[in-house]
């Protein structure tokens, strides 16, 4: 299976297939639940092309044979309103940490690692624009399977392999699963 990973930046359409809801009048998170749930659903392909078209972009995007297959979100923590706000997920230090809050994979490339390689694309991704840290807020999984719905955030197996070290055990749930802040510095 030939994997390429790219940014997002540049690269709507891809993140279109991915992501974006195709049934007219459909409704999905377009990525937005982190970055700002206020944006109304009608408009949020206009906000998610913006981003595309803005460095350093709002992800990367997994290809596989050419095809997009997986999606990424990675982005200083910054520019993610709900992090900004967040009661259950808290600030480690004064660094602007490059947060990985997403993983959507489509149904026919599940099941493939996919994962592993996106979350090193992130990493590369966060690194190629000056990122000090990267973290993520993945599942506890205690061994267990994660369902398609709960495991958005990744678990803190996939997020170990990746060199990810836990630093603290947040109040904040997935699927009813505890989720770690998990980091991994890169200066």
């Amino acid at each position: 299976m030939e994997v390429e990973i790219r940014p997002a930046l540049g690269n709507y359409d891809g993140f279109f297939e991915v992501v974006g809801v195709k049934k007219p009048g459909g409704r999905g998170c377009w990525c937005m639940a982190y970055r700002d749930s206020r944006v109304g659903n009608d408009d949020r392909p206009a906000y998610m092309r913006a981003e595309c078209e803005t460095a350093p972009g709002p992800g990367v995007l997994a290809y596989v044979g050419g095809e997009p297959a997986g999606w990424c979100s990675v982005a200083p923590r910054s520019s993610y309103r709900r992090l900004m706000n967040s009661r259950t997920i808290p600030f480690v230090d004064d660094r602007d940490a490059w947060s990985v809050v997403c993983f959507v994979i489509r149904p026919p490339y599940r099941r493939q690692g996919l994962m592993h390689d996106l979350l090193a694309g992130a990493v590369r991704h966060a690194a190629e624009h000056g990122a000090e840290v990267v973290e993520g807020y993945p599942v506890l999984t205690a061994g267990t399977r994660v369902d398609v719905i709960s495991g958005y955030v990744g678990t803190t197996t996939l997020f170990e392999r990746a060199g990810f070290e836990p630093v603290l055990e947040t109040s904040a749930h997935s699927g009813g699963r505890v989720r770690w802040l998990m980091r991994r510095e890169l200066a």
